[in-house]
């Protein structure tokens, strides 16, 4: 996670392509809380303004 709003429910991940893939804590699995410096797994689709990351959990 590249950083993530608690406020305002989103944030980017930092993806290991280079991309930065919006989220919105919709876009998380249920149960999951997510920060910065977390290590995340998600599914990439296409957004109103670009990638957008869905399915997201953490990984170890």
């Amino acid at each position: 996670m590249k950083f993530f709003n608690r406020t305002k429910h989103f944030g980017f991940i930092a993806g290991d392509d280079g991309t930065d893939y919006f989220v919105h804590s919709s876009g998380l699995k249920p149960g999951v809380s997510i920060d910065e410096g977390d290590k995340v797994s998600f599914e990439v689709v296409a957004g109103d303004r670009g990638p957008k990351a869905e399915k997201v959990e953490k990984t170890k």
